[in-house]
């Protein structure tokens, strides 16, 4: 994991620096759970406490370079930066009351500076050590920015000076301590923890043992299990390749074994994982974000979602159907599937998500769901003994509860830097702008570009950092236009999510073909041709808002909408993988295309077209399998 996953290149030899640790983030778990309980502070000593906690866990456990995780102990350096990305943070809590009163009318000490300084050049070090390059380099790019707008043309700004700039990040609550990494130290925090609690005691694996009984024994079985398992376990992770690394390690060799090529098994872990960041009701811990940005509220947002995401799942399953029916691929046998006995006597095990769910969805807060979730895991793992956790387990799982989180919460401070600049510049607006005169106002060229601009923004982001830099920098160019936030900002995170597994930059991919021994670049193209819904439905959702329940959304229109796009991805999945009821050739692989695109364009007689198209090509396909053979036997002789 640690090769192919940055969040797992930590080192695991500490030394005595073990126990520091051990300690510390099971006491940040325990203040994330004790201020979920009892409520949180203001918002910058919360994040501040929050912050500087992880801050000082990454320099401890992250080495300056990944190569240097084998070696044993903490260098001084690391523990001295520690110590002091510690302090700067804390220093706001020590401070609060000066610094949000006294220091706004007669302006920030030498110190304050000095602390503010180091604060953000500390979270850049430790956000490179931990979620990697690419988020860093944006939000330099924006401090750039901040510093130096009055000698940039068309989109510039006044500039500030680095003492006004420093401060503004990191001593007030709309840059690094802004809505992502308030979120974080509130909800995100919590959703996270419940995911390693999931693993820890062997509930997740039951999950998994669910997804292979149910799809295990139907054609290509074992790549509809890792889709189905994958998207469970994705929604909680909070990334699209450490889930890949996680689940595939697991699902790839059995995707393998069962006949699929390399490349293949790497491309449907990735794809599903990807597709996992999008899977209410978490959706990757985006969600929270998201309805703090757009004012619907979280209950509301899971709902909307559910549409889009059963529609990325349909193509994504279709895809494998096609793969596997193309290379004769049958399912498993019987007595290779988890027993039907012993997986009803541990239905029990669905419960924490059942709950989680459940509280959501009727109205209480995510932070009561989400303590209402743990509590019931953990109850419910004491009364087995494959899922029980001794007392050394339950302390190591408070630590690395803390270690999980911690990438998340590098990346949503780092972004709020990002976003903290794109508002106090009016960078948004401008970007926008520059969108809309590009597209000449033609409202498909502004999707297109739109679509364009957060894949680039999207590359090597977890998802709340993409969320969030994203939904300020390129959502405003739809918003010029009458079209629902919730849509723009649905639009938006869907593309900056699929940067994961669009090349070149396809990180999810890359992982999944480092586990698979496939080439990487061919996982990258396959994960796409798999993933090809989340390229077209966010263009239909918002032509068509229906889908996400918005406008006229009665359940005449929804029925019709669902049902088209469906028939849609499966004409167009076919085309994409070149098998249908039997192997395609170059003229029913562009009608089919063709078709697909028509049956999920948003007017009834396109679609009737759309539709038309597909059922002669089914048709044709049809008697033609029937006069020269099965189709499975058509496709494994050629």
């Amino acid at each position: 994991m640690a090769k192919y996953d940055k969040e797992s290149a930590f080192r695991r030899n500490l030394g005595p620096w073990g126990w520091v640790t051990l300690i510390v983030g099971g006491l940040l778990t325990i203040f994330q759970l004790y201020t979920a309980f009892r409520g949180a502070y203001v918002s910058l000593i919360q994040g501040a406490i929050h912050l500087g906690t992880a801050l000082f866990l990454v320099f401890l456990l992250y080495p300056v370079k990944s190569s240097l995780t084998n070696k044993r102990g903490v260098p001084w350096y690391d523990a001295i930066l520690a110590l002091i990305a510690l302090f700067a943070n804390y220093y706001i809590v020590f401070n609060y009351e000066r610094l949000i009163n006294e220091a706004i009318i007669f302006g920030f000490t030498y110190l304050d500076q000095f602390v503010a300084t180091a604060g953000v050049l500390l979270l850049l070090e430790a956000t490179r050590r931990v979620v990697g390059l690419p988020i860093v380099v944006i939000a330099i790019l924006a401090l750039l920015y901040g510093l130096f707008g009055q000698f940039i043309p068309i989109i510039g700004h006044a500039g500030y000076d680095w003492p006004t700039l420093a401060t503004q990040m990191f001593f007030s609550s709309t840059s690094i301590f802004g809505i992502p990494i308030q979120i974080s130290s509130t909800y995100i925090f919590l959703f996270l923890f419940f995911g390693v609690i999931l693993v820890k005691t062997n509930i997740g694996q039951f999950f998994n043992d669910i997804a292979l009984r149910l799809t295990g024994r139907f054609t290509g079985g074992t790549a509809k299990a890792a889709v189905a398992a994958s998207g469970l376990q994705g929604m909680v992770s909070g990334s699209s390749v450490a889930n890949t690394v996680g689940s595939g390690s697991f699902t790839i060799p059995m995707m393998k074994n069962a006949g699929f090529k390399p490349h293949f098994a790497a491309a449907t872990e990735a794809s599903a994982s990807t597709g996992g960041q999008i899977m209410p009701p978490i959706m990757g811990a985006a969600a929270f974000i998201m309805a703090s940005y757009t004012g619907v509220p979280y209950n509301h947002i899971i709902v909307i979602a559910i549409i889009p995401a059963v529609l990325y799942f349909s193509g994504v399953f279709l895809g494998t159907h096609f793969e596997a029916r193309k290379q004769g691929i049958m399912g498993l046998k019987k007595e290779e599937l988890p027993k039907l006995k012993q997986l009803v006597k541990r239905l029990d095990l669905f419960l924490p998500l059942v709950i989680i769910v459940g509280c959501l969805l009727v109205g209480y807060t995510p932070t009561f769901a989400a303590l209402f979730a743990i509590a019931t895991a953990l109850i419910i793992s004491f009364f087995r003994k494959d899922t029980r956790m001794s007392f050394k387990g339950i302390i190591q799982l408070l630590e690395e509860g803390a270690r999980v989180a911690l990438p998340v919460i590098a990346a949503c401070a780092t972004a709020g830097i990002i976003a903290g600049t794109v508002t106090t510049t009016g960078l948004g607006p401008k970007i926008a702008g520059g969108i809309i005169d590009l597209a000449h106002g033609q409202f498909f060229l502004v999707m297109f570009f739109t679509m364009i601009a957060c894949i680039i923004l999207g590359m090597g982001l977890p998802t709340t950092a993409n969320y969030v830099v994203t939904a300020t920098m390129a959502a405003p160019a739809l918003l010029a236009f009458d079209v629902p936030v919730i849509a723009v900002h649905m639009f938006v995170f869907y593309f900056g999510i699929v940067a994961d597994i669009t090349p070149p930059v396809c990180l999810a991919a890359y992982a999944g073909a480092g586990i698979a021994g496939a080439n990487p670049m061919k996982a990258g193209v396959t994960a796409v041709k798999l993933a090809i819904a989340a390229f077209i439905i966010p263009y239909v959702f918002v032509s068509q808002p229906v889908l996400l329940l918005q406008g006229d959304a009665n359940a005449v229109n929804v029925s019709i909408g669902v049902i088209t796009a469906m028939l849609g991805m499966a004409s167009i999945s076919a085309a994409m993988i070149g098998y249908f009821v039997r192997n395609v050739n170059w003229f029913e692989r562009i009608s089919l295309f063709a078709g697909g695109l028509a049956l999920v364009y948003p007017n009834y007689i396109v679609s009737l077209v759309g539709l038309a198209v597909f059922a002669i090509i089914a048709l044709f396909q049809y008697l033609h399998s029937k006069k020269g053979g099965s189709g499975t036997q058509e496709a494994s002789l050629s």
